[in-house]
């Protein structure tokens, strides 16, 4: 039996898979979105002078799959990355791709054991609110005197409206 489009108030269509194909050409978008995500155990691994490289690499991570890294920048124990993602990337996959490569990459490069903590962040950025993360981002190492990681982070999950557990969030 063949979906009608009276079902949803529309004419009745003869759209099949091909047909789409051949009616729509690329998949837009524009989605912005903020990744926070910290050593395992908050332990302070990403010292000042690997920050630059490390940083360098994530935003090549991002840009291999296609995306634009706006801003990336941490402190010893998190970073935070506010980058452009392709409607066909999932947040997820982004974050996982990141942590996993770029966990390999300080084993080897920075010969440190280094891990990233299992969860992470992620939060959607409107277009007109980019230059103002930006700034906050950029301004990690000031805001971090006055706050920890975890301050911090639960601040965020408020502000967004995010439900959450406390005994879940940190590993």
């Amino acid at each position: 039996m063949q979906p009608r489009a009276q079902a949803l108030g529309g004419r009745e269509s003869n759209a099949s898979p091909e047909r789409a194909k051949e009616t729509l050409a690329q998949t837009c978008g524009n989605v912005v979105v903020h990744l926070i995500f910290s050593t395992k155990n908050r332990r302070p691994l990403i010292k000042a002078e690997i920050r630059p490289d490390l940083f360098a690499y994530l935003g090549g991570i991002i840009r291999e799959m296609r995306g634009t890294a706006i801003i990336i920048n941490g402190t010893v124990d998190h970073v935070h990355v506010l980058a452009r993602i392709r409607p066909v990337n999932s947040p997820a996959e982004i974050a996982r791709v990141i942590k996993t490569n770029s966990s390999r990459w300080l084993h080897e490069k920075w010969r440190i054991k280094f891990a990233w903590q299992s969860g992470y962040g992620v939060f959607s950025v409107s277009e007109s609110n980019i230059s103002s993360v930006t700034r906050y981002i950029g301004n990690q190492e000031a805001r971090h005197q006055k706050c920890s990681f975890q301050e911090e982070f639960v601040a965020f999950l408020k502000k967004n409206n995010v439900a959450y557990d406390e005994r879940y969030l940190w590993d």
